[in-house]
């Protein structure tokens, strides 16, 4: 017999979801963790929450996670998301008004809130944009953020309660189906054994994939983030986003903010990729970031740093069995935070022989194969789903 109904290998957000929702199911779970928990890309996640996606389900996700995100302390008994609700702005360019269009009014059907907003609204209603090329903006109220370490500790702590067993400085380097239960094998030389395995590593995805001979067209890329006091600029109290400019921003506690980017970066290796922030990489979002909000001029660079995002060729998550009792979430592309809550969910049922959600289908891995690649997103930001 399995030792496990289910084992999870990776403890970042998506694993911690799904080892809760699953243990709340009544299955015994154990979780392998190849360092600390969140101590990969979802330690270094921005934690933007915002349902402002053109995928239904995607939005679907977020919209249901924050009703979590509000609730997270009495739902995790104990957890704290330190979700914080600041709205969030979204500038395009005139051309993507009819698109805009279309995901605002069905966004405002499914109950998340959005309002379509003329370059002239934006001007009079958020000052301080150089609105150069923009002629549309997308206002979504009840966007945030929340803490990434907090939120998955506080799952992965509910999933403990609930009878999960959470392992550390546990390396997985093999995964073995075997008939009725799946073998896998950590770097101390120790066995484990499942009925089922959900693959959540990430970037390692791939590498823990291909030793069970599945080639899944998966990389990691390099994103960088930079931070800054806001000196003497004035500070912006919300998430914003220039798609024309390919990057965000974001306020955070101790009158600080950062810059992200939106497109795509370049690949890197997970195990040997640079994590620091080069001057000139801090001086290209800089650049970027005042030439959208000009009084960003006064605010003070601190520092910053690289992170890892799992990608795949549509920026789209990838979500089902790949093998026989073997099930992934990954490519989430550094915006699958914000689905992570709800989303465990879902993946419980799929590990537990529930009836799936069929908007659950269109992520399926072997959408690859098929040719079947979503579309999403804005142009080349496709992060926006």
């Amino acid at each position: 017999m399995a030792a496990y109904d289910v084992a999870i290998i990776g403890a970042g957000v998506h694993g911690a979801s799904a080892a809760m929702h699953v243990a709340a199911r009544g299955a015994r779970v154990v979780v392998l963790e190849r360092a600390a928990p969140a101590s990969g890309p979802t330690g270094q996640s921005s934690a933007v929450v915002r349902g402002y996606y053109v995928n239904e389900f995607l939005a679907r996700l977020t919209r249901d996670s924050i009703d979590l995100f509000h609730g997270f302390t009495d739902w995790t008994h104990g957890g704290q998301a330190g979700f914080v609700t600041t709205g969030a702005l979204f500038l395009h360019a005139e051309e993507d008004g009819p698109q805009m269009r279309r995901t605002v009014e069905r966004l405002d059907a499914q109950g998340i809130r959005t309002e379509l907003i003329p370059a002239s609204g934006i001007a009079a209603d958020f000052p301080g944009f150089d609105l150069a090329g923009i002629g549309w903006g997308a206002w979504e109220p009840d966007a945030g953020y929340a803490d990434p370490v907090g939120t998955t500790l506080g799952m992965l702590e509910r999933a403990r309660q609930l009878g999960a067993r959470v392992r550390g400085d546990c390396p997985v380097v093999a995964v073995e189906p075997r008939g009725k239960v799946v073998r896998l094998r950590t770097a101390g030389g120790e066995h484990v054994t499942a009925e089922r395995v959900l693959l959540a590593a990430g970037p390692w995805t791939g590498e823990l994939l291909a030793r069970i001979g599945v080639a899944l067209p998966l990389h990691a890329e390099r994103h960088i983030v930079a931070t800054f006091g806001w000196g003497g600029a004035q500070p912006l109290p919300y998430v914003w986003a220039s798609i024309p400019d390919g990057i965000y921003a974001k306020p955070e506690p101790a009158a600080q903010f950062l810059v992200g980017t939106l497109w795509e970066e370049p690949a890197a290796d997970p195990d040997r990729y640079e994590s620091e922030l080069w001057p000139e990489e801090h001086l290209r979002v800089v650049e970027s970031a005042v030439r959208r909000v000009p009084r960003l001029a006064e605010a003070t660079a601190t520092s910053g740093y690289a992170a890892l995002y799992d990608v795949a060729p549509d920026w789209q998550p990838v979500i089902g069995e790949v093998a026989e009792r073997v099930t992934i979430v990954a490519g989430t592309a550094g915006h699958g935070f914000k689905w992570a809550p709800a989303l465990g969910a879902h993946v419980a049922g799929l590990l537990t022989g529930e009836p799936g959600d069929p908007a659950l289908e269109q992520f399926h891995p072997a959408r690859f194969a098929r040719g079947s690649l979503l579309g999403g997103g804005y142009g080349k930001a496709r992060i926006l789903g």
